[in-house]
């Protein structure tokens, strides 16, 4: 198998090209379904609803091309028809979700991303893995590039999360070598946008919901931890350029400005124009004290970086947790 340079018109000329979305159901998931669609593409979601949910393509459900498939993906998957490319999202995400599903969490890291590669051999499909900036730890290098190999617990409380994604993406290159594969790896850094969930132990939905309730917003250590926040359209634009590029080995996807949790918090508080109350709890196990992406590739190989601010994304997604959760 070739490793084809993945072309959105298809490789059957006058049909719309096809796209599998592994977790298409979830919050960057659902997000890359709406985009797909966008750029005429025949979508297939497929999602086990362990961490997503219908109400996120609950909108979708009526376009002649798209088609929810519910299905766990660490069962072997038989979808009949082509696949251009094949998305792989499929895992609990979230520090909330990983950490009450640590053995679900390893599993579609491992079998799930394994049952999907093994799809897109069947399909001469370009395949993306979805990875994530906790392949890198708490860096010791700042910021991380992607030939920094990490600074990661494997026993700790989050490599359940962690550890899976560094074997998905290590699985993802050994199909690339051995089969010729089309395969990207892509690292994404913190995203946030509307259909977040308002539980999940992420830190922009957890201060907006308190901020909206009136209660203080937690701040775990000294709040001078730092953060880089991506707005999701940015996100799935990223993902899908990368789709056109040849390169297999991973990139950084994320905002490369940089904030601490006290700033983000004093940001959302002139957001919301309110007075924002903090309640300081120690510190979370193995938390990153920094996270910030080097996007010199990103910019290099697909012309691309973030163009929504983050004051901008804010109000977006205060608005949609306002509509939604008030």
């Amino acid at each position: 198998m070739s490793t084809h340079k993945f072309s959105p018109k298809g490789s059957v000329a006058g049909l719309r090209p096809r796209a599998i979305v592994a977790g298409g159901a979830g919050f960057i998931g659902s997000h890359l379904c709406e985009y797909l669609l966008e750029k005429n593409f025949y979508v297939i979601c497929v999602d086990n609803l362990l961490t997503g949910s219908m109400r996120n393509i609950k909108h979708l459900l009526s376009n002649p091309y798209f088609r929810f498939h519910r299905a766990d993906v660490t069962r072997p998957l038989s979808l009949r028809g082509r696949a251009e490319v094949i998305f792989n999202l499929a895992s609990p995400a979230s520090p909330w979700d990983y950490l009450r599903l640590p053995l679900q969490t390893l599993a579609a890291g491992s079998l799930g991303t394994r049952n999907l590669l093994d799809l897109a051999v069947r399909k001469e499909a370009v395949f993306v893995l979805a990875s994530t900036s906790e392949v890198y730890g708490d860096p010791e290098v700042h910021p991380q590039q992607e030939n920094y190999r990490g600074n990661v617990n494997p026993v700790g409380v989050r490599s359940c999360y962690d550890e899976a994604k560094r074997y998905a993406e290590a699985l993802t290159m050994a199909y690339h070598r051995k089969y010729g594969l089309s395969t990207r790896i892509a690292r994404i850094f913190n995203t946030y946008g509307p259909r977040m969930k308002p539980d999940d132990g992420r830190v922009i939905p957890d201060m907006i919901m308190r901020a909206l309730r009136g209660r203080p917003l937690r701040i775990f250590g000294n709040g001078m931890q730092t953060r880089s926040f991506c707005y999701v359209t940015d996100m799935v634009e990223g993902l899908f350029r990368l789709t056109r590029c040849p390169d297999p080995m991973p990139i950084n996807l994320g905002s490369p400005e940089e904030t601490t949790i006290l700033g983000l918090a004093q940001i959302l508080g002139r957001a919301l124009k309110r007075k924002i109350r903090m309640r300081f709890l120690p510190a979370l196990e193995d938390d990153p004290r920094k996270r910030k992406p080097d996007i010199s590739r990103a910019m290099h190989l697909l012309s691309w970086k973030p163009s929504v601010p983050l004051k901008q994304g804010l109000a977006s997604t205060i608005d949609w947790f306002r509509s939604i959760y008030t």
